[in-house]
Parts: structure tokens; C-alpha cells; sequence
């Protein structure tokens, strides 16, 4: 499946819209868009995962950058309406107690 991304300001905010699968294939278009905009200082950048539905080992690489990008340069990045079969691959992985989740089903991470 290919991925598409959106790309939108929002309240101050720069929003990723993410759609699709991410996987080895489609992963770098995912991180050529992201990480440009993680590395401006003091960006606020929001991914939202809310059509994205699987997403292997290679995506969860992607967001490990952008989270050590955000820390070099000070700005904030956080992914928003994550389904729950994506964030139970943070779980797993410990990575929901580093990067900032928001499920998008209620109660998951409250």
C-alpha cells in the first residue's frame, strides 16, 4: 500500500496528516518529510496516525530519529490519533514512555 502525507498549519502547529502503511518501502518519504521540520528550531509538529493502521519495526526507526532531532534542536513533535494496533507496537517496544502518544481511542494512554 503506498502512503500519503499532508502537510497543514494548524493553531501554530505544523501537522503531518499520515495515511496508509508504514513499512520498509514507504518509510523514507515518511522521514524526507518529517525530519526537515523537526530540525527548524522550535517548531511544534504534530504526526497524525489516525488512517495509518500498520506500521512495522522500520516506522517506529523513523520516529526515533525525529524524537532525537526534536531534543538537538528544541522543538516539540508528538504523534495524535494513534489507532490502537499502531500503538501497541510503541508498547511493546517501550517507546510510548519516551515519545508523546495520543491514542485515538479514549482511555489507552490516560
Amino acid at each position: 500500500m503506498n502512503l500519503s502525507i499532508n502537510t497543514e498549519e494548524k493553531d501554530g502547529r505544523i501537522v503531518l496528516k499520515v495515511a496508509g502503511e508504514i513499512d520498509a518501502y514507504t518509510a523514507p518519504k515518511l522521514k524526507e518529510t518529517l525530519l526537515p521540520l523537526i530540525k527548524e528550531s522550535s517548531n511544534h509538529v504534530q504526526v497524525d496516525l489516525e488512517e495509518v493502521n500498520y506500521m512495522d519495526s522500520t516506522g517506529l526507526g523513523v520516529f526515533v530519529s525525529a524524537l532525537k532531532a526534536s531534543k538537538e534542536k528544541e522543538s516539540n513533535f508528538e504523534l495524535i490519533n494513534v489507532q490502537d494496533r499502531v500503538y501497541r507496537i510503541f508498547e511493546i517496544t517501550g517507546l510510548d514512555e519516551i515519545i508523546q502518544l495520543k491514542a485515538a481511542i479514549r482511555g489507552v494512554n490516560e
